[in-house]
């Protein structure tokens, strides 16, 4: 289910003091950066990402991430991005119900 427009606001803002977890840089999205990147998703549900490359290269890779671990784009500034993914069995966060 997509995020609304007041849900990704209220992600956004828990998102600014969150430090990357994950990087991803010159070998690009491995098998093992999309595995942590999901088993880091499942227990924290929101992450940011570092993406040290060039514009059209981060612009792939968060797509990619974004369909590869099924998460939403919540933001993405410069080099770093913030998905979100809820868990099913055990929510973390609470986000606003969509209006």
């Amino acid at each position: 289910m997509p995020l609304t427009a007041h849900q990704k606001r209220y992600l956004r803002g828990l998102c600014h003091a969150l430090q990357p977890v994950v990087t991803v840089a010159g070998k690009g999205l491995t098998e093992t950066v999309v595995a942590e990147l999901d088993t880091t998703l499942a227990k924290h549900e929101l992450i940011k990402v570092k993406l040290r490359s060039e514009r059209e290269t981060r612009t792939t890779w968060t797509a990619d991430i974004a369909r590869l671990c099924q998460a939403e784009v919540v933001q993405t500034i410069g080099q770093v991005a913030c998905f979100y993914r809820r868990n099913p069995k055990k929510p973390v966060i609470s986000i606003p119900a969509a209006s």
